[in-house]
């Protein structure tokens, strides 16, 4: 069976919004300036605990890891409820539905903590497309280490598979677990597509179905 594994955040759903909305709660709390979206995006992609150090990082006067910590578990109590605000990307939906009804085993391999990928695939009824979810604290690393995508990949007992994301990391999570990637153009990703390995670059994802279908098998 022909498989595909997805980054979730900046991939399928836009979920800046949530996530920002979230931190600047935590920011206020704190008496410190807003992240803007475009900060939000830029922030996102490794991890929860990295999201956050960024953000302190860009908030803080100096450098503050008790302060960080506490900012990080307010921010994880907010994250897992986070959902009102995020939408899938145009055409994301359909794709799924319609690799699924072709016969493609599909997976999810996202640096977002299980928690809250739960809770924003149910909110959003997309849990129904996906036989494996890994998230980032399903294992002891996270992507760029190829161990999770791996980790999916087993779990739908095959050793290949097409990945498809939006970032930097997921670039090179791919080109570590030597499996093609396929690049949203349209997700947080700050370097210019021309500039990451990829095999395939969509900014709609009627092109990516149609890539997928014109690949050979196996």
């Amino acid at each position: 069976m022909r498989t595909v594994i997805f980054d979730l955040d900046g991939t399928l759903i836009d979920s800046a919004p949530d996530i920002r909305a979230a931190a600047n709660t935590v920011l206020a709390q704190d008496g410190l300036a807003p992240l803007s979206l475009a900060e939000t995006r830029s922030f996102i992609g490794a991890g929860a605990a990295t999201f956050v150090e960024r953000m302190a990082a860009a908030r803080l006067p100096c450098p503050d890891p008790v302060r960080t910590a506490r900012m990080l578990d307010a921010f994880i109590a907010l994250y897992e409820g986070a959902v009102g605000l995020t939408r899938p990307y145009p055409g994301a939906v359909a794709a799924l539905e319609g690799l699924a009804r072709d016969g493609w085993a599909l997976g999810l391999c996202t640096n977002k903590p299980v928690a809250p990928t739960r809770s924003v695939l149910a909110h959003l009824d997309l849990a129904r497309f996906f036989a494996v979810i890994v998230g980032g604290d399903s294992l002891a690393v996270r992507k760029p280490d190829p161990a999770p995508l791996r980790h999916a990949m087993a779990a739908l007992n095959t050793d290949r598979c097409v990945y498809v994301g939006d970032s930097e990391t997921d670039a090179a999570t791919a080109q570590a677990a030597a499996v093609p990637f396929a690049l949203y153009t349209e997700g947080y990703r700050l370097t210019p597509p021309e500039e990451l390995p990829h095999d395939f670059a969509f900014a709609e994802f009627t092109a990516l179905t149609d890539w997928l279908a014109a690949r050979p098998a196996g």
